[in-house]
């Protein structure tokens, strides 16, 4: 059982450096389409977008997946209906996260004309999933 620990460490982790780039990406969104005349800075935006999601928070995702499916097997809990909703819930940040690959995609070939506004509640949306992944982790409620 002591692996489980270590899974569980590397799966919190795992999840940090994840949410690290989903708060942080569309902030940098956020910047890019309140800045568009400025094209050095711009310039220098495209390249933190890139590699921020690229080589911190695809990997990072992976990880949170594939660590998080290992606790729920080698944890036995998937009698859970918690799990379930959880499950649904990192799913729906699965698809978040090739939203904004998508919207990332489009700022860097300077197609993208969403407004910082749009990228500002954009970004509210991993906080309101993260509140109810730790209130099903803790509370475990059915």
């Amino acid at each position: 059982m002591e692996f489980y620990l270590y899974i569980l460490v590397f799966h919190i982790i795992s999840l940090i450096s994840w949410f690290a780039m989903l708060f942080y990406l569309p902030r940098l969104f956020v910047y890019h389409a309140e800045n568009y005349e400025k094209r050095e800075f711009l310039e220098v935006a495209k390249v933190m977008e890139r590699k921020l999601i690229k080589y911190i928070g695809t990997p990072a995702m992976w990880a949170t997946i594939l660590s998080g499916f290992a606790l729920a097997y080698f944890g036995n809990f998937w009698e859970f209906g918690w799990l379930h909703l959880k499950i649904l819930f990192v799913f729906s940040l699965f698809v978040y996260h090739i939203y904004l690959e998508t919207l990332r995609k489009r700022l860097e070939r300077d197609t993208c004309r969403k407004s910082g506004k749009f990228f500002r509640v954009l970004n509210e949306y991993p906080t309101l999933i993260m509140i109810a992944v730790v209130s099903l982790v803790i509370f475990k409620p059915f």
